[in-house]
Parts: C-alpha cells; structure tokens; sequence
C-alpha cells in the first residue's frame, strides 16, 4: 500500500474508477441479458442471475470486514501514538497533532482502498469474463 498521501489519492482515485468502468460494463451486459431471456430465461441464464446476487453479497460482506480490519488497527496504532505522547512528550517518539491528523488521514483512506478491493476485484473479474461470454 502506497504511504505517501498523494500516491493512496491517486490509488483510491484509480480504483474507484476502474471498478466504475467495470460495474457498467457488467450491468449492461447483465441487463441485456436479462431482457433477452424474457420471462423464462435459462438454465443459464438463470445461474448467472443466482451467481450475480451471492457475488455481490460475498463482496459486500468482505469489503465490509476488510474495512472494520483496517479501522481497528488504525485506531490502536492511533491511540497508541498518542498515549506515547501524552505519557512520554519529553521523548522524540512524541506526535505533532499535524503528525496525528495526517495518521488519521491516511488510515481514512486506507479504509476506502481495503474497502474498495474486494468489490473492484469481483467487478474487474466479471467484466472480463462477460466480454468472453456471447449473450445467447
């Protein structure tokens, strides 16, 4: 993970935009699918359309852990940074509240990336294999 806030901007910004990319394309390919199978798709069909809801329940529920993961260990490591300064400012281990705002910042933004992954990863991956899949 990138450490420098600009370069988890940019990451985040990237990510974000891929997984928008990637979520049209598998919408519409869905969609359409969806509208040429009528009212009695097939058995194809019909799995791809179970597969579309279990995938976007599994993402959700990881994107979610991923994110409770990265704020817990951000909040020890924050809280920690502070406690050491609180109890110990006359050492150099002693943190700025500049120095805490941006730990802060970042660990914000890492939350996001974690929480991003997961459904990037799926999304990504789906794209990929729809544009291979003809739609009848």
């Amino acid at each position: 993970m990138a450490t420098h806030p600009h370069d988890q901007h940019n990451a985040v910004a990237q990510q974000s935009s891929e997984l928008a990319n990637a979520s049209a394309q598998v919408v519409a390919h869905r969609v359409t699918r969806m509208l040429m199978a009528g009212p009695l798709p097939s058995a194809r069909d019909r799995k791809e359309f179970k597969r579309m809801v279990d995938e976007k329940h599994l993402a959700f529920g990881e994107s979610w852990l991923a994110m409770i993961g990265h704020a817990t260990t951000a909040q020890v490591a924050l809280g920690t940074t502070a406690w050491r300064s609180l109890c110990y400012p006359w050492l150099d281990g002693g943190a700025t509240p500049a120095a805490m705002a941006s730990q802060m910042q970042l660990a914000g933004i890492g939350m996001i990336q974690k929480g991003l992954e997961p459904m990037h990863r799926k999304a990504v991956a789906n794209a990929k294999r729809l544009a291979k899949t003809p739609l009848r």
